[in-house]
């Protein structure tokens, strides 16, 4: 029963909240002529340089309701309150000051669950105060209060949407990370266990050899069986409980079959230069990985699409990947907001220690861009 009440207590603060953007001093910087210009053309309004004051004081709050929502809303609510008792007159009622809709929405968008509910019993105290002292009337307390449930439901709403959408992001990376792990695993245990074939071969033949060399290779034969048992143990979990495949990963040698002419659809151009042969396999995988995706998108999703070129080259300390087709470049999905494909691309290559980006080209088609370092890991 009292579970509810405690999470919601509990909750903490979305991370990484936007301190302050161009939009921000943009409303600003909008709303405080708007509320002289109010002032200016309308002669009803009560205690016009006050109102006028208040509204153009309270704008800077805007500027940190996600760094500080609570004390916006605080800062708001009791001073306009205060004001009227402090002139005695009524509240203002300037149409400019429904900016303020915008803190509860902050507050419920960015606050913690402790902070929400202290500033909504500061927004109902505040509405009571001023129900009580006969400066509004019932009525527009209850058209007040069902405006301001809008703005907080709107905010709760894109407060949990933006946290599934993470949690999405999260399961795409951890997919992502077992789909690496397990080319790792594939690679490294094919060259494990061609040690072993070879420590087991030298001990068939140790009978015209050295003692040491028989020595040797009964330790590399304990070493590569144990490295193996391991890996295959580490391999089930990240397969749930699938069985380990002991053959090497896909790498440079197979791109060549990502322009497979007995495919319909666009035609795929593979072009290799530099000097691949020394790579790591971790690299390898992931420069086929990163352009099988990007083939697959630009089959997938881009229209009128005739051609994809994918072009590979390497030098002293890198990879280069590019991968561009001549589709319709609004058919794709903008680099504002990738697909979780893109995401996954985009965390492979970071956890090699490399960068992947992706965009229109200024005329038409799509562009994936990946740069990776020769020895797999960050410098």
């Amino acid at each position: 029963m009292l579970s509810l009440p405690r999470s919601v207590w509990d909750e903490p603060r979305p991370p990484n909240p936007p301190l302050r953007v161009w939009r921000d001093w943009a409303l600003v910087g909008v709303i405080v002529p708007v509320a002289v210009l109010e002032g200016v053309l309308r002669p009803d309004l009560p205690w016009r340089v006050v109102s006028v004051i208040v509204a153009v004081a309270l704008v800077p709050t805007l500027l940190w309701r996600r760094s500080r929502p609570l004390l916006m809303v605080a800062i708001c609510f009791v001073t306009t309150n205060l004001i009227p008792l402090l002139v005695a007159g009524s509240p203002s009622e300037m149409y400019v000051m429904a900016y303020m809709l915008i803190l509860p929405y902050s507050l419920f968008r960015w606050g913690s669950g402790r902070e929400a509910v202290i500033g909504l019993t500061i927004m109902i105290t505040a509405a009571c105060l001023s129900m009580v002292s006969d400066r509004t009337v019932a009525a527009d307390v209850v058209g007040a209060f069902a405006v301001m449930l809008s703005a907080i439901t709107l905010g709760v709403a894109f407060r949990y949407r933006a946290r599934a959408r993470m949690r999405e992001l999260d399961q795409v990376k951890l997919l992502e990370r077992e789909q690496l792990a397990r080319d790792l695993h594939d690679t490294v245990a094919h060259h494990v266990s061609a040690m072993a074939i070879r420590a087991q071969a030298g001990l068939a033949t140790s009978a015209s050899r050295p003692n040491a060399a028989t020595e040797a290779l009964h330790v590399i034969e304990a070493e590569a069986s144990r490295a193996l048992a391991e890996m295959r143990a580490m391999v089930r979990v990240l397969r749930r409980d699938q069985p380990a495949d002991l053959e090497p990963g896909r790498g440079i040698a197979d791109l060549e079959q990502l322009a497979d002419r007995t495919r319909s659809g666009p035609s795929v151009n593979v072009e290799i230069s530099g000097d691949l042969d020394d790579l790591p396999p971790s690299v390898g995988a992931a420069v086929y990985r990163l352009a099988q995706e990007s083939v697959t998108n630009a089959r997938r999703h881009a229209r009128h699409v005739t051609r994809i070129e994918v072009r590979v080259a390497a030098d002293d300390t890198s990879v280069h990947l590019r991968v561009s087709d001549d589709g319709d470049s609004g058919s794709t999905r903008p680099a504002a907001s990738p697909g979780y494909g893109l995401i996954g691309m985009i965390e492979r290559a970071d956890l090699l220690g490399g960068t992947c980006e992706a965009g229109p080209n200024p005329g038409r088609g799509w562009t994936v861009t990946a740069v990776l370092p020769r020895t797999g890991s960050a410098t």
